[in-house]
């Protein structure tokens, strides 16, 4: 009441109205309620899965390449590639945010929903093949995401299994961009996520919509250029036929894996870039936005 003038009755009913409609985040802890201000993305649009209808979609279809353009070349950026753990050559000591198993063990309930970015392209007539349910919420509270008005509770092992069934279809791990503190993993394809089709229709360097650790390497000698990666597997349209062989285009890869989980010849592998070409995340969320703020010239002293 004292940070928006208003008065302290009615307040908390107006709060709880707006957590509803998706405009505010809010979470029950230990039976206080507590809320926070959300941004366009990821915040207020995705919350909008139970409103969505066919109006919402198309305003924001015409907003996505004037939104997108400016969000996605300023930094830090909002997502980061979490490769498939499997594709990780054993040699090569991962970093704990890079590892997809450290965010699912740190968390304590589970929660799947619907991916929004299908569902707005359902509505808007270019349906996606790939499954809808895909979209995982975390939690470091047992029993937190039992009440949502959303989406649906899940077990951890449950967490793991909607991973291994996303990878099979071919999508991308992403989670937020910060090394302590993630609260999701999107399970993204090429033709309707926000984030990869920044890079796919807009034409943003891969670098400046998503932060990646690693990328493909395809060995030659023993590509049979059967296609797979290329054709079935990559989000981003990062790989090429040649003569004699595919081969990544290193600039676009944005290091899921997906292309070297389903190789015939083992000829793909993951490298992790060198320590001059990496950008560490920002520790937290808080610190996250920050530094975003920071380079747009916003000060956040007077928020604190």
């Amino acid at each position: 009441a004292k940070r928006t003038g208003r008065p302290l009755e009615g307040l908390e009913d107006k709060l709880f109205s707006m957590w509803e409609r998706g405009q505010l985040f809010s979470i029950n802890i230990g039976g206080v309620r507590v809320y926070k201000m959300m941004p366009w993305i990821l915040g207020i649009y995705e919350f909008q899965l139970a409103h969505l209808d066919e109006e919402f979609a198309e305003l924001n279809e015409g907003y996505f390449p004037i939104f997108g353009k400016q969000f996605f070349e300023n930094k830090p950026q909002l997502m980061q590639t979490i490769p498939i753990e499997e594709s990780i050559s054993i040699s090569q000591n991962a970093l704990t945010y890079e590892r997809i198993s450290t965010i699912i063990e740190n968390g304590q309930s589970f929660m799947v929903q619907d991916c929004i970015c299908k569902k707005e392209q359902g509505i808007l007539g270019k349906p996606c093949e790939k499954p809808l349910e895909v979209c995982l919420v975390i939690a470091p509270i047992p029993g937190v995401l039992d009440d949502r008005p959303w989406g649906r509770a899940i077990s951890k092992e449950e967490a793991y299994d909607l991973l291994r069934t996303t990878e099979e279809a071919g999508l991308v791990h992403l989670a937020s961009n910060v090394q302590k503190g993630q609260y999701y993993i999107c399970n993204c394809c090429g033709c309707c996520c926000g984030i990869l089709r920044g890079i796919n229709e807009l034409g943003i360097p891969a670098s400046h919509v998503i932060n990646s650790h690693y990328y493909a390497e395809i060995d030659p000698d023993k590509c049979s250029v059967c296609g797979i990666c290329a054709d079935e597997r990559c989000q981003v349209n990062a790989i090429e036929k040649g003569e004699d062989s595919y081969s990544v285009i290193r600039e676009k890869c944005i290091g899921c894996g997906l292309c070297v989980s389903t190789c015939p010849e083992e000829a793909i592998q993951l490298i992790h870039k060198k320590p001059e070409e990496l950008v560490p995340p920002p520790i937290t969320e808080e610190q996250w936005y920050e530094e975003r703020g920071r380079l747009r010239g916003v000060d956040f002293g007077a928020f604190q």
